[in-house]
């Protein structure tokens, strides 16, 4: 394990700002303002484009800077990203076609999945570098990430909230007390393991894992908060999407910034152009692309489906809403599409222990011949 500098993702400032702080941002405002939050009916327009647009559909296009417009994950994972969103598609018209509350269900349990693993890979790539340690520390650590996010998941089962993921009841009510009390034992278990464990590194190695630690107790303060300590909508949905969305728009970035500076003549995405997105110059350009798609699609979304906001997609009002089930059962899974491909992509592209791309070499591995001011 190399002591001598902690396992940053690009550098201190950006995974501090970008990667770490969201969480524990959001958490201390939802504590702080919870009394005047609690009085709103609903998410005002900008706020609601914010989140909902900019943040958390327009994270899912990012996945694009590491999929489809990237020449190596092409050639190596030609058969993942061809089959992916056909199967997703086809799979999502039969859940419709058979119950159109089935198909949100797996959708809600599906990116609960997403958005519990999206956590656990962050800790592990914080951890990445803590290879000469007991085994049982890493499983502490496992353990730790899980129960963060699985504990409050497990009372949201347990309780009745005023909230849902996509639509009513796409979680199964289970209402188990002694469950409940069970999980929050063990996770209180866990976390003390886990205090005891950081003791006794930091005593006896000298060594204090900073952004492991700044990342589990974000992870921990901002499940807890969202889902758990309020039963708020507003206060469930911004904290669930910008402690999710922000850092991996950063993951993605750092990514690209790296890419981009490793190939100065020649470029692994598939057009030189992209290169250019991935600086400190253009990235309002690199949000403003994804928000653009993000619109695009929700902007279909509430012309054929919802209805629910012309006045922020008034180019879109004019489509005609859509009561066929038989057209829903094919549309809907379409436009839920690049969401179910994110999730699913998402499971697979990040796994350190893969070597068949270069992702861990460019991210990880590239020495940065500039400095990075962010």
């Amino acid at each position: 394990m190399n002591r001598d500098a902690l396992p940053w993702i690009l550098s201190a400032r950006f995974d501090g700002i970008f990667i770490l702080a969201p969480a524990i941002l959001v958490s201390f405002i939802a504590i702080v303002f919870s009394d005047p939050i609690s009085q709103l009916n609903e998410l005002p327009s900008w706020l609601w484009l914010v989140l909902i647009v900019g943040i958390d559909a327009g994270h899912v296009y990012s996945t694009l800077f590491r999929t489809y417009l990237v020449r190596d994950e092409l050639q190596h994972r030609q058969a993942l990203l061809t089959l992916t969103p056909i199967v997703a598609w086809t799979v999502g018209c039969l859940l419709y076609s058979i119950d159109n509350l089935l198909f949100w269900r797996v959708m809600a349990y599906l990116a609960l999945f997403h958005f519990i693993r999206q956590q656990y890979g962050f800790m592990m790539i914080y951890g990445r570098n803590e290879l000469d340690l007991p085994d049982y520390y890493k499983k502490i650590d496992k353990a730790a990430i899980y129960l963060a996010t699985l504990y409050p998941v497990i009372y949201w089962h347990c309780h009745e909230r005023a909230f849902n993921w996509f639509v009513d009841e796409d979680f199964i009510q289970i209402r188990s007390t002694p469950l409940n009390t069970l999980v929050a034992g063990l996770y209180l278990v866990i976390l003390m393991l886990y205090a005891i464990k950081e003791f006794v590194m930091w005593q006896k190695m000298n060594f204090f894992n900073l952004p492991r630690n700044l990342f589990l107790f974000g992870t921990a303060l901002s499940w807890y908060v969202g889902i758990v300590a309020f039963n708020n909508d507003l206060i469930f949905t911004a904290t669930n999407i910008i402690a999710h969305g922000i850092p991996y728009y950063a993951l993605i970035w750092a990514y690209g910034y790296k890419q981009a500076l490793r190939t100065k003549t020649t470029t692994q995405f598939i057009a030189p152009w992209i290169n250019k997105l991935f600086s400190r110059k253009a990235v309002l350009l690199y949000i403003s692309l994804l928000f653009a798609l993000a619109y695009i699609e929700e902007g279909f979304w509430d012309g054929l489906i919802w209805k629910e906001r012309h006045q922020l997609f008034f180019l879109f009002k004019s489509l005609p809403t859509i009561n066929s089930s038989q057209t829903l059962a094919w549309l809907v899974p379409l436009l839920a599409l690049p969401q179910i491909t994110h999730y699913l992509l998402d499971a697979f592209i990040w796994r350190l222990h893969r070597t068949d791309t270069d992702w861990k070499k460019i991210l990880f591995h590239q020495k940065v011949d500039r400095p990075i001011n962010t």
